[in-house]
Parts: structure tokens; C-alpha cells; sequence
């Protein structure tokens, strides 16, 4: 047995969920409930983010110091001209 639920939408969000529902050929309701039992069923995120931090050495480069040098020379291997 399902259960009744009320909802407020914004009005812009409202029309294109009816739009989109009617695309596949459901009701507003039904898309709804497949939204979610999508979004219930998909696996939540897991891992701490700062694993993606001190993964590998840097060289010794300080980027926050050197980013003008580093953008200047990277810019001007771009525009050298090839030797012959």
C-alpha cells in the first residue's frame, strides 16, 4: 500500500518535471517515484576527501610562489618559434 505525500515545488520546476514526465510518457507522480527510488537504491558516497592531499612529491615546486614565472614560461614554450 502506498502512502499520500504533499510536496511544494517551484513553479519553473514544477513544468519542467511535467514536461519530462510526459516525455516518458508517466505522470508527475510516477516520475517522482522513480526519481527517488533511483536516487534511495544508488550506493551514498563514501572515502574521506583528503585522501586526494600528499598523494605524490612535488618536486620542490612552490606553486602559490612561482605561478607568475611558471605561467610566463609555459606561455613562452608555447609561442617558440621551432628552431631549424
Amino acid at each position: 500500500m502506498m502512502s499520500r505525500s504533499q510536496i511544494r515545488l517551484d513553479p519553473e520546476i514544477q513544468r519542467r518535471a511535467r514536461q519530462r514526465a510526459g516525455d516518458m510518457g508517466v505522470s508527475l507522480a510516477e516520475y517522482i517515484r522513480r526519481l527517488l527510488a533511483r536516487d534511495l537504491s544508488s550506493p551514498r558516497a563514501s572515502g574521506n576527501p583528503a585522501a586526494v592531499f600528499d598523494l605524490g612529491a612535488t618536486g620542490g615546486s612552490d606553486v602559490a610562489r612561482n605561478k607568475h614565472a611558471m605561467a610566463g614560461e609555459a606561455l613562452a614554450s608555447r609561442h617558440a618559434k621551432p628552431q631549424r
